[in-house]
C-alpha cells in the first residue's frame, strides 16, 4: 500500500456525542456515541456497521459537524474541526459532503433539480450563470440522468433516482470525502448494486474517500477497505474488510456476521446463526463495564465493572473485548 494511501485523512480520537433527555428520576444522558476512536485513509472506503440505535448516523453527522460533539477531536487534514466555529468551518464544508438516507426528505421539494444540485456552488463560489448550468448538467449526466431532468422536482422521479440526485449535489462542489450514511437502505435491492457501483466508480474517478454506513453487511464488505463495528455508542472492533469476515474477535461481531443469510436452502440456519440472549443495554445513563455484557454467552465478573478499550490484538486488527484473545468457539 503506497505512502498516500496511508496518510489518514480523517482521525477521530475521543469522539463524544451526548443528548440530554429526562428519566423518571430525573435528567439523564444519552450516550449516542461514546469515545471512540478510527482513522479514514486517503482515498479508502471505511464501513461503519451495527444494530439500530448503536450511533453509527450520530457519528456520521458529528464528523460533518450538523452535530456539535461533546467532546473529543476529529481531525480532518491536520485541522480539528471540533474546536472551531460555523465560520471557520465554512472552507471544510466543501471539502466534506454527506449523501443522506432518505433520499426524498434530503431534497428540498419546492426546489428544482438545478437549483438542488447548484446550491452548494452558489454557496462556496464555485461556478455561477451559463458555467454553472451546464456543470449541473455534467454532474447528473456523471450519476445517470439526464439533462432534461434538471427542471423538474424531486416528487417527480423515483427513490433511486432521487439518490442519484443526492450524490450529484454533494459531488458538485468537488469534495475530498463523502459520508454515505446507509445510502441504499431506502432502495430496491435491483437498484441498490447499481448504486453502489455508480460510488466506486466516483471514487476511482475522483479520488475520494468514503465513510461508509450501512446495515447490510454483504454490501458493506463488497465496497470497504476496512471495517468498524459499533455497539451502543462504543467501537467493538475495527479490521480490515476480508479479515473481519474471516477471523471476527469480537463476540457481538461474530453474532453480528452470523445474522448474514446463507444462499442454501439444505442448510440450516441454526448451523451457523448465533443467537443472542438477554436484554439490550440502554445508552441513557451508561453504567462502567463492557456495554455488550448482558447479552454476551462469555460475560465474565471483571465485564461488569470495567469498561474494555479498544485494543489492537493482531497487526491492524483492534478489538474492545477483555477475552477476546482466549475465546475459543
Amino acid at each position: 500500500m503506497s505512502d498516500e494511501k496511508r496518510t489518514p485523512l480523517l482521525s477521530v480520537r475521543n469522539l463524544t456525542k451526548y443528548f440530554h433527555t429526562s428519566t423518571p428520576t430525573g435528567p439523564g444522558i444519552i450516550a449516542a456515541v461514546d469515545g471512540i476512536d478510527f482513522d479514514i485513509y486517503k482515498g479508502e472506503t471505511f464501513g461503519l456497521v451495527g444494530e439500530s440505535g448503536c450511533g453509527k448516523t450520530t457519528t456520521g453527522r458529528t464528523i460533518a459537524r450538523l452535530y456539535t460533539p461533546t467532546d473529543g477531536s476529529i481531525l480532518f487534514d491536520g485541522v480539528d474541526l471540533a474546536t472551531l466555529s460555523q465560520r471557520e468551518l465554512r472552507p471544510f464544508r466543501k471539502r466534506i459532503q454527506m449523501i443522506f438516507q432518505d433520499p426524498y426528505a434530503s431534497l428540498n421539494t419546492r426546489m428544482t433539480i438545478t437549483d438542488i444540485v447548484a446550491e452548494g456552488m452558489k454557496v462556496h463560489n464555485i461556478a455561477s450563470g451559463d458555467e454553472m448550468q451546464e456543470r449541473v448538467y455534467q454532474m447528473l449526466e456523471r450519476v445517470g440522468l439526464k439533462r432534461e431532468h434538471a427542471s423538474r422536482y424531486p416528487h417527480e422521479f423515483s427513490g433511486g433516482q432521487r439518490q442519484r440526485i443526492g450524490i450529484a449535489r454533494s459531488l458538485a462542489v468537488d469534495p475530498e470525502m463523502i459520508i454515505c450514511d446507509e445510502p441504499i437502505s431506502a432502495l430496491d435491492v435491483s437498484i441498490q448494486a447499481q448504486v453502489v457501483n455508480m460510488l466506486e466508480d466516483l471514487q476511482k474517478e475522483y479520488g475520494l474517500t468514503y465513510l461508509f454506513i450501512a446495515h447490510d453487511l454483504s454490501m458493506v464488505r463488497h465496497i470497504s477497505d476496512r471495517i468498524g463495528v459499533m455497539y451502543l455508542g462504543k467501537m467493538a472492533e475495527i479490521a480490515g474488510s476480508d479479515e473481519l469476515y474471516m477471523n471476527p474477535l469480537h463476540p457481538y461481531t461474530k453474532s453480528l456476521l452470523s445474522s448474514i443469510p446463507i444462499a442454501n436452502p439444505h442448510k440450516k440456519v441454526s448451523d451457523t446463526r448465533i443467537m443472542l440472549k438477554g436484554d439490550i443495554g440502554s445508552p441513557i445513563n451508561p453504567k462502567p463495564g463492557c456495554r455488550f455484557a448482558p447479552r454476551c454467552r462469555y460475560v465474565q465478573e471483571r465485564c461488569g465493572f470495567e469498561t474494555p478499550l479498544l485494543r489492537e490484538i493482531r497487526p491492524d486488527h483492534f478489538c474492545a473485548c477483555h477475552f477476546c484473545e482466549t475465546i475459543k468457539d
